[in-house]
């Protein structure tokens, strides 16, 4: 209800970001094609815009403090310990999601919280699953699709597999998700500063659509 996200984006620096009404009237009238964020048809012009004005209320500034760390370090440092799950600008692992905006979509201390205790919610498309087959290895990987039948999922392969529940041992839902705890023996402070500074670089909007 604070507008700052837990399945979607945090919303309340989008005017920070440099978006303007006209853009957000479009994405919230449009939606986001290959995302989450539906169109709204049944919404009109003016509920739109009172939308966007109670928006406004909740919108932060953006932050005065001066930016940490170093952003090119930081892209080395996830391309060695992020890019193998998460991809960025077309290039990266499908595992966890795609971080090409997360620069706007989540608040610094939003981005350090999840680096240093490792995501905690589930989201759709990346619930983490393990299958056990009658004969054979355990399967891990997260889930795509299910129903009461069937189970689809991508494996650690990135293999998009589909299994027959009850040619299954076992099918288990995890109940974190798959994203690993970078704490300070993993991670340093000052790592964690190039880390977050680079993806703060990653807005992924296009500047021209406004």
């Amino acid at each position: 209800m604070d507008a700052r996200g837990v399945r979607g984006p945090d919303i309340t620096q989008v005017w920070a970001s440099g978006r303007t009404d006209d853009g957000l009237f479009k994405t919230i009238q449009g939606g986001v094609p290959n995302t989450e964020m539906p169109a709204n048809p049944r919404m009109n012009e003016r509920e739109t815009w009172q939308l966007l004005a109670y928006l406004r209320t909740l919108a932060t500034p953006a932050s005065t403090d001066p930016p940490r760390g170093d952003a090119q370090n930081g892209e080395k440092i996830f391309r060695a310990s992020c890019a193998s799950c998460h991809r960025v600008n077309g290039t990266g692992g499908r595992l966890g999601p795609d971080l090409s905006r997360v620069g706007i979509a989540r608040a610094r201390d939003a981005i350090v919280f999840q680096i240093r205790r490792g995501r905690e919610e589930l989201r759709a498309g990346f619930e983490p699953v393990t299958l056990t087959p009658q004969n054979g290895e355990p399967i891990r990987g997260v889930k795509k699709n299910e129903d009461l039948f069937s189970v689809q999922i991508m494996d650690t392969g990135e293999r998009i597999q589909g299994y027959e529940k009850d040619k299954m041992k076992a099918v288990e839902n995890g109940t974190r998700s798959m994203m690993p705890a970078f704490g300070p023996d993993r991670l340093s402070d000052r790592d964690l500063d190039d880390l977050v500074r680079y993806l703060q670089t990653l807005r992924g909007f296009d500047p021209a659509v406004r």
